[in-house]
């Protein structure tokens, strides 16, 4: 739990304390219950994993599927409006704004016949997906790879790319940790127009 509450405050400079994070944050108290809902969805409880879901969801307005699979230290700013479905997986120190969206393709075409497969994307360590951004279907996500706000992928993402736009395209690397990422896309120079 200190590792968690620890990695959010190296990633939100409004963290003032622990405490805080624990009383104030709707994306920490959504990973909590996502914790416990995914105990009983790995029991074979399916109802009380859903039931105890969307109570999470009514708190925080964040959706997480009991059976995502969450690494450590996910960390939900703002959180409002993500979605992160089913066959999701999630690596560990990932950071999501809101509104951000882990769905699949198209659900209510053929809905039987995308029971029990992957269909939904996976994150690899250190992501960072700006808010609005939509990640589509059972892709991959690349280690430190950042998706900017409002982008729309569709294909896997490579290690340390940046990708913007919709369809979004790669238009730079990421040295893994790069402080110069802007998950909203605004820049100092877009200040200036």
């Amino acid at each position: 739990m200190n590792e968690f509450l620890e990695s959010i405050i190296k990633r939100d400079p409004a963290a003032k304390s622990k405490l805080s994070i624990i009383l104030t944050y709707p994306g920490a108290k959504a990973v909590f219950f996502h914790k416990i809902a995914n105990f009983f969805a790995i029991a074979k409880f399916h109802l009380v994993a859903r039931i105890i879901s969307q109570f999470s969801r009514f708190l925080t307005g964040i959706e997480i599927h009991p059976r995502a699979n969450i690494g450590k230290n996910l960390f939900i700013d703002h959180g409002m409006g993500v979605v992160i479905g089913e066959t999701s997986e999630i690596g560990d120190n990932v950071t999501i704004y809101h509104m951000a969206t882990l769905g699949g393709i198209s659900p209510s075409v053929n809905s039987n016949e995308q029971r029990n497969i992957k269909r939904h994307p996976t994150l690899k360590d250190n992501v960072v997906v700006g808010s609005g951004a939509q990640i589509l279907g059972p892709v991959t996500v690349g280690k430190n790879a950042k998706i900017g706000a409002n982008a729309v992928v569709t294909k896997d993402v490579p290690e340390n790319a940046v990708m913007v736009g919709i369809p979004a395209k790669n238009v730079a690397e990421t040295s893994g940790s790069d402080e110069n990422f802007k998950p909203y896309g605004i820049t100092s120079e877009s200040d200036k127009s």
